[in-house]
Protein backbone atom coordinates (compact mmCIF):
# COMPACT_ATOMS: atom_id res chain seq x y z
CA UNK A 1 0.00 0.00 0.00
CA UNK A 2 2.71 2.58 0.85
CA UNK A 3 4.50 1.49 -3.02
CA UNK A 4 1.39 2.20 -4.50
CA UNK A 5 0.90 5.62 -2.42
CA UNK A 6 4.14 6.75 -2.92
CA UNK A 7 4.24 5.64 -6.86
CA UNK A 8 1.05 7.80 -6.96
CA UNK A 9 2.37 11.34 -5.09
CA UNK A 10 5.77 10.75 -7.18
CA UNK A 11 3.32 10.70 -10.54
CA UNK A 12 1.42 13.23 -9.01
CA UNK A 13 4.75 15.76 -8.86
CA UNK A 14 5.75 14.38 -12.35
CA UNK A 15 2.34 15.89 -13.67
CA UNK A 16 2.90 18.83 -11.67
CA UNK A 17 6.60 19.92 -13.11
CA UNK A 18 5.27 18.21 -16.91
CA UNK A 19 2.42 21.30 -16.75
CA UNK A 20 4.29 23.94 -15.28
CA UNK A 21 7.90 23.52 -16.59
CA UNK A 22 6.40 22.96 -19.92
CA UNK A 23 3.86 26.15 -19.70
CA UNK A 24 7.44 28.13 -19.74
CA UNK A 25 8.99 26.42 -22.04
CA UNK A 26 5.49 27.62 -24.62
CA UNK A 27 6.06 31.40 -26.35
CA UNK A 28 4.57 34.25 -23.49
CA UNK A 29 3.13 35.59 -27.12
CA UNK A 30 0.60 33.84 -29.47
CA UNK A 31 1.40 34.73 -32.40
CA UNK A 32 -1.47 33.66 -35.98
CA UNK A 33 -0.18 34.60 -39.58
CA UNK A 34 -1.47 34.13 -42.56
CA UNK A 35 -0.79 36.19 -46.45
CA UNK A 36 -2.19 36.70 -49.55
CA UNK A 37 -1.84 38.87 -52.96
CA UNK A 38 -3.87 40.58 -53.95
CA UNK A 39 -4.38 41.96 -57.43
CA UNK A 40 -4.14 45.34 -56.68
CA UNK A 41 -1.91 48.21 -55.75
CA UNK A 42 -1.26 49.01 -51.93
CA UNK A 43 -3.30 52.27 -52.20
CA UNK A 44 -6.41 50.48 -52.82
CA UNK A 45 -6.03 47.60 -50.39
CA UNK A 46 -5.18 50.20 -47.90
CA UNK A 47 -8.00 52.35 -48.74
CA UNK A 48 -10.56 49.02 -47.31
CA UNK A 49 -8.17 48.16 -44.44
CA UNK A 50 -7.79 51.57 -42.98
CA UNK A 51 -11.73 52.24 -42.49
CA UNK A 52 -14.00 49.98 -39.77
CA UNK A 53 -16.44 50.91 -41.55
CA UNK A 54 -15.59 48.47 -44.50
CA UNK A 55 -14.38 45.59 -42.27
CA UNK A 56 -17.71 43.80 -42.63
CA UNK A 57 -17.70 44.07 -46.61
CA UNK A 58 -14.71 41.15 -45.92
CA UNK A 59 -14.83 39.87 -42.45
CA UNK A 60 -14.85 36.60 -41.77
CA UNK A 61 -17.14 36.36 -39.21
CA UNK A 62 -19.91 38.61 -40.32
CA UNK A 63 -21.76 35.10 -41.50
CA UNK A 64 -21.88 34.14 -37.61
CA UNK A 65 -24.31 36.09 -36.80
CA UNK A 66 -26.76 37.89 -38.71
CA UNK A 67 -28.27 40.12 -35.86
CA UNK A 68 -24.95 41.28 -34.88
CA UNK A 69 -24.66 44.85 -33.90
CA UNK A 70 -21.88 47.40 -34.67
CA UNK A 71 -21.31 51.12 -33.46
CA UNK A 72 -19.03 53.11 -34.67
CA UNK A 73 -16.42 56.05 -32.94
CA UNK A 74 -13.84 58.45 -33.78
CA UNK A 75 -12.11 59.46 -36.91
CA UNK A 76 -13.19 57.61 -40.18
CA UNK A 77 -10.18 56.71 -40.84
CA UNK A 78 -6.86 55.86 -39.21
CA UNK A 79 -5.30 55.86 -35.00
CA UNK A 80 -9.12 56.08 -32.57
CA UNK A 81 -11.17 54.98 -35.32
CA UNK A 82 -13.51 52.07 -33.16
CA UNK A 83 -15.51 49.47 -33.77
CA UNK A 84 -17.87 47.79 -31.32
CA UNK A 85 -20.02 44.56 -31.83
CA UNK A 86 -21.97 42.70 -29.40
CA UNK A 87 -23.88 39.35 -30.20
CA UNK A 88 -25.81 36.80 -28.62
CA UNK A 89 -23.70 34.25 -30.61
CA UNK A 90 -21.04 32.87 -28.04
CA UNK A 91 -18.57 32.63 -30.68
CA UNK A 92 -18.27 36.10 -31.18
CA UNK A 93 -19.55 37.75 -28.27
CA UNK A 94 -18.93 41.49 -27.52
CA UNK A 95 -15.64 43.61 -28.16
CA UNK A 96 -14.08 46.13 -30.05
CA UNK A 97 -12.02 47.20 -32.61
CA UNK A 98 -9.72 50.01 -32.21
CA UNK A 99 -7.14 51.18 -34.87
CA UNK A 100 -3.88 52.09 -32.71
CA UNK A 101 -1.18 52.87 -36.00
CA UNK A 102 -1.86 53.16 -39.61
CA UNK A 103 1.05 54.48 -41.84
CA UNK A 104 -0.50 54.81 -45.24
CA UNK A 105 -0.48 52.12 -47.89
CA UNK A 106 1.96 50.24 -45.68
CA UNK A 107 0.16 48.91 -41.92
CA UNK A 108 -2.29 49.01 -40.24
CA UNK A 109 -2.69 47.97 -36.33
CA UNK A 110 -5.32 47.39 -33.93
CA UNK A 111 -6.40 46.24 -30.56
CA UNK A 112 -9.20 43.99 -29.78
CA UNK A 113 -10.46 44.01 -26.55
CA UNK A 114 -12.71 40.92 -26.04
CA UNK A 115 -13.83 41.81 -22.49
CA UNK A 116 -13.00 39.15 -19.99
CA UNK A 117 -11.17 37.38 -22.37
CA UNK A 118 -8.62 40.01 -22.71
CA UNK A 119 -7.33 42.00 -25.58
CA UNK A 120 -4.69 41.16 -28.40
CA UNK A 121 -3.29 43.18 -31.06
CA UNK A 122 -3.74 42.51 -34.91
CA UNK A 123 -1.51 43.67 -38.01
CA UNK A 124 -2.28 43.97 -41.66
CA UNK A 125 0.81 44.99 -43.15
CA UNK A 126 1.41 45.73 -46.98
CA UNK A 127 3.94 45.40 -49.38
CA UNK A 128 4.45 45.69 -53.12
CA UNK A 129 5.38 42.38 -55.28
CA UNK A 130 5.11 40.77 -58.01
CA UNK A 131 1.37 40.74 -59.22
CA UNK A 132 0.07 43.07 -57.04
CA UNK A 133 -0.10 43.82 -53.11
CA UNK A 134 1.33 40.91 -50.22
CA UNK A 135 -1.37 41.61 -47.21
CA UNK A 136 -0.02 39.66 -44.06
CA UNK A 137 -2.59 39.48 -41.28
CA UNK A 138 -0.84 38.65 -38.41
CA UNK A 139 -3.08 38.19 -34.59
CA UNK A 140 -0.67 38.34 -31.33
CA UNK A 141 -1.88 37.85 -27.74
CA UNK A 142 0.30 37.61 -24.27
CA UNK A 143 -0.18 34.40 -22.88
CA UNK A 144 0.27 35.17 -19.26
CA UNK A 145 -0.14 32.28 -16.66
CA UNK A 146 0.00 28.75 -16.91
CA UNK A 147 -3.21 27.75 -18.56
CA UNK A 148 -2.93 30.34 -21.04
CA UNK A 149 0.09 29.25 -21.97
CA UNK A 150 -1.57 26.05 -22.79
CA UNK A 151 -4.41 27.68 -24.24
CA UNK A 152 -2.38 29.81 -26.89
CA UNK A 153 -1.14 26.59 -28.64
CA UNK A 154 -4.70 26.48 -30.25
CA UNK A 155 -4.47 29.88 -31.45
CA UNK A 156 -3.24 28.85 -34.84
CA UNK A 157 -6.24 26.28 -35.18
CA UNK A 158 -8.89 28.47 -34.01
CA UNK A 159 -7.93 31.78 -35.77
CA UNK A 160 -5.80 30.73 -38.70
CA UNK A 161 -8.92 29.40 -40.51
CA UNK A 162 -10.89 32.51 -40.03
CA UNK A 163 -7.60 34.59 -41.29
CA UNK A 164 -7.68 32.72 -44.89
CA UNK A 165 -11.21 33.42 -45.07
CA UNK A 166 -10.82 37.05 -44.17
CA UNK A 167 -8.53 37.39 -46.86
CA UNK A 168 -9.71 35.61 -49.60
CA UNK A 169 -12.77 37.60 -49.18
CA UNK A 170 -10.27 41.15 -48.88
CA UNK A 171 -8.64 39.76 -52.25
CA UNK A 172 -12.09 39.67 -53.65
CA UNK A 173 -13.57 42.76 -52.44
CA UNK A 174 -10.61 44.43 -53.34
CA UNK A 175 -10.19 42.68 -56.88
CA UNK A 176 -13.74 43.36 -58.10
CA UNK A 177 -12.97 47.69 -57.40
CA UNK A 178 -9.64 47.58 -58.58
CA UNK A 179 -7.47 47.36 -62.00
CA UNK A 180 -4.73 44.84 -62.03
CA UNK A 181 -1.18 45.91 -61.35
CA UNK A 182 2.17 45.45 -63.08
CA UNK A 183 3.90 44.93 -59.82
Amino acid sequence: MKRLLKGIILTLVALVVVVVGGAYLIPPVAVVERTTVIAASPDKVYAVIASMKRFNEWSPWTDLDPGLTYTFEGPEQGPGQKMSWKSGNPQIGSGSVTITEAVTNEKVTTELDFGEMGKSQSVLTLSTVSGGTLVKWVFSAESNGILNRWVSLMFDSWIGGDYVKGLARLKALVESDAPATDG
